[in-house]
């Protein structure tokens, strides 16, 4: 572990010197890639750095207690020795999470799929409130969301939204959301006052770059279509609306958001790249799961994970056990309560499959 840690704090070094380099600063998209990376081991190195601090502290006070000190001297040095050797457990532990293999994906951005699923027109509303919700988490994060397409309902919910946010780490937080959302309310068009069961569906797909998966334009029939609006009327009088399939996966993006025809092509190639990627990333992770479960379920997209109970303003991840009496406030956003468990799970989990090999 620690020859690991020094070549990281090496590399880091290293990456300093070269970021000061002018060839390398004149060259912007080395300078970006190699800051990504300085990035992404900064963590790691200061907690190293600080452990290797408190290994010092300890081997001082160690050594002072075996001078012969007064008692008050004595006692101070075995308070601080007791101290130290806590903290030093505590690195040991963050420095075992920082050294877990990261998900290749985790600092990318996200293209997120909400749809109605069971239960009408109170799931539409349903897969309304997730999207809100979402929209409220990532501007508390300080990223930006920008809807793709939104098939809106008569009475304001959504049929279908896709949305793409982006900014700092947005797959590592959000990736967790995908499955099946269960909401238990009383509709707003229920008069006798009975609670429904409706449920959404949530899809979370890292944005996928032109270098990492390579779409053949051969591959992709095109067709070209009037935009139509809620009960089938023309939004425009011109065929903007446009439908890419990618034949070798038989995956299907139709986007009729812009009246451009231009910018709903451009649209529709970001997911279909991100619905591509997910899908090959998907079988990839279905074999894994095959001979080894994996930690917390992102793979099968019809799991319900988490249910939303109004009348008792709880929220009840099915995951992990977690309960909380705070459905008000998450759904104005406030979700890094669950975020942060699913987080915590996913890496004991990891660290336990590393440790049992």
């Amino acid at each position: 572990m620690y020859d690991q840690l020094q070549s990281i704090e090496d590399r880091y070094e290293e990456l300093g010197e070269l970021l000061s380099d002018p060839e390398v600063i004149t060259d912007t998209q080395r300078f970006m890639k190699l800051s990504k990376e300085e990035a992404s081991i900064r963590e790691t190195v200061e907690t190293y750095r600080r452990y290797k601090k408190v290994i010092e502290g300890i081997s001082e006070a160690e050594e002072l207690l075996g001078e012969n000190l007064e008692a008050d001297m004595a006692e101070m040095a075995k308070e601080e020795l007791s101290e130290l050797k806590k903290e030093k457990e505590v690195l040991e532990e963050e420095i075992k999470i920082l050294l877990l293999p990261k998900d290749p994906n985790d600092d990318k951005n996200i293209i997120m799929e909400i749809r109605g699923a069971a239960g009408g027109d109170e799931a539409a509303l349903f897969a309304g409130d997730l999207f809100n919700m979402y929209q409220r988490y990532a501007e508390a994060q300080g990223w930006k969301t920008e809807v793709m397409d939104a098939n809106v309902t008569g009475i304001g919910g959504y049929k279908e939204v896709i949305m793409m946010i982006t900014g700092d780490n947005v797959f590592s937080k959000l990736k967790y959301e995908s499955g099946a959302h269960r909401v238990q309310r009383v509709p707003s068009t229920e008069s006798q006052g009975r609670i429904h069961t409706s449920t959404a569906t949530v899809v979370v797909m890292p944005e996928a770059e032109e270098v990492e998966i390579d779409i053949d334009e051969k591959d992709i029939r095109t067709d070209i279509y009037h935009a139509s609006g809620a009960g089938g009327q023309h939004v425009n009088k011109t065929a903007s609306a446009v439908r890419l399939t990618h034949i070798p996966t038989g995956v299907v993006v139709a986007m009729q958001d812009e009246r451009s025809q231009l910018k709903n092509r451009e649209k529709a190639m970001k997911v279909l790249r991100a619905r591509v990627y997910d899908k090959i990333s998907q079988e990839a992770q279905s074999e894994y799961d095959a001979s080894r479960k994996s930690a917390v379920g992102t793979g099968d997209r019809s799991e319900r994970i988490r249910t939303y109970n109004f009348p008792q303003n709880r929220v009840t991840d099915h995951r992990i056990g977690l309960t909380i009496q705070k459905l008000d406030q998450i759904l104005t956003g406030k979700l890094d309560e669950i975020i942060d468990a699913l987080i915590m799970y996913d890496q004991t989990k990891k660290l336990e499959e590393m440790q049992n090999g």
